[in-house]
């Protein structure tokens, strides 16, 4: 820390590249910092940082890093916190281009395990990775600006958001109940002989073609009585919703009656959801792929002959190649790249 404070003084007022001077690892109170990579210009894409923080320091439970899907959970809660910690100081440093921006992968509605923030299970060590604007005027280095974010602003965003004392440890459990959930109903899938579920009072709708968020006052989602089954939950509770058996299913109805709604829903279904998107409890098997015809797309050595086996241009279709497929023939071979990937249900819109 005091190795990079004096780096600091040295580079202040120079030409820009002396920033590189400054990739390294340095070591904070309550964690390590390391500079890998160092933007060469201010307009350049800022640089990447990351930070280390032990077991000791943050205070994580030990329950919230085991089983995976707790981890990946609590995993999401902590990045969407620091990334909003990380805003309030983002340009807070002032310069020129990209100068003061402090960020971090910013996630959707989905819960993933993401690289930008992950908890090792075993050392219970924390890593961050995140992006800094180091300032500049012009081209020429702002070192006290630069000092300001990696000594005062990171450091409140950690205090503030990747510690036991700072998060809201009602909101965290809340979400690990949610996992918990939600890999109960993943392993009854597989025992129902279902491919998705789809919980009553889900709500299917997004805000827009652009915003994943839900849409308000839309209609909540009741399952058909024919369809509907009944899962079970952790600690004796049961969860109520339509079940999407094993086999070919056929979803039919008129103009904006939802069908490519509900199709979308399963096909996100294969990833996990936060508190408050709607389909927490909109469920499909991991190896699910939505399948679609592609115009114009390259199809390299694939056996399509299941569906086509006669083209005007003779061209053998058990080792099918082109660089401009149709419609039908680009659907063929996404049909058999999907199977040959793993895939056990397709989703296919019409």
């Amino acid at each position: 820390m005091r190795k990079l404070d004096e780096l600091l003084r040295k580079t202040d007022h120079r030409p820009y590249p002396a920033y590189k001077d400054l990739k390294g690892v340095y070591q904070f109170p309550k964690y390590r910092l390391m500079i890998d990579h160092v933007q060469g210009d201010p307009f350049a894409a800022p640089s990447s940082l990351r930070l280390e923080l032990p077991a000791g320091t943050h205070g994580i439970p030990a329950e919230y890093l085991e089983p995976p899907h707790r981890r990946i959970m609590t995993q999401d809660y902590l990045l969407r916190q620091f990334g909003k910690q990380l805003r309030t100081f983002s340009k807070k440093a002032g310069g020129s281009g990209k100068s003061g921006v402090l960020e971090v992968s910013r996630p959707g509605q989905e819960v993933l395990d993401r690289s930008a923030l992950q908890l090792d299970p075993k050392t219970g060590t924390l890593t961050v990775r995140l992006r800094a604007g180091f300032p500049a005027a012009g081209r020429t280095t702002l070192s006290s600006e630069l000092r300001k974010m990696l000594f005062e602003y990171l450091g409140a965003c950690v205090d503030r958001s990747l510690s036991a004392a700072s998060i809201r440890r009602a909101e965290l459990e809340a979400r690990i109940r949610l996992a918990d959930d939600q890999k109960a109903i993943r392993e009854a899938l597989e025992e129902k002989g279902l491919i998705a579920f789809i919980g009553n009072g889900a709500i299917l709708p997004r805000k827009s073609g652009v915003q994943d968020a839900p849409m308000t006052e839309a209609v909540p989602f009741e399952s058909p009585k024919e369809d509907e089954v009944e899962l079970p939950l952790p600690g004796n509770r049961r969860i109520r919703g339509m079940g999407i058996q094993k086999g070919i299913t056929l979803i039919a109805g008129g103009g904006y009656h939802g069908k490519s709604t509900l199709l979308k829903a399963l096909e996100r279904g294969v990833y996990d959801h936060i508190p408050g998107d709607g389909r927490e409890y909109v469920i499909t098997e991991n190896t699910a792929t939505k399948l679609r015809a592609e115009d114009g797309r390259s199809i390299m050595d694939i056996d399509i002959s299941p569906f086509i086996r006669d083209l005007p241009s003779k061209k053998n279709t058990q080792d099918f190649s082109t660089e401009d497929a149709s419609g039908s023939t680009s659907q063929a071979a996404a049909v058999v790249e999907a199977y040959l990937s793993g895939s056990r249900s397709f989703l296919i819109d019409e």
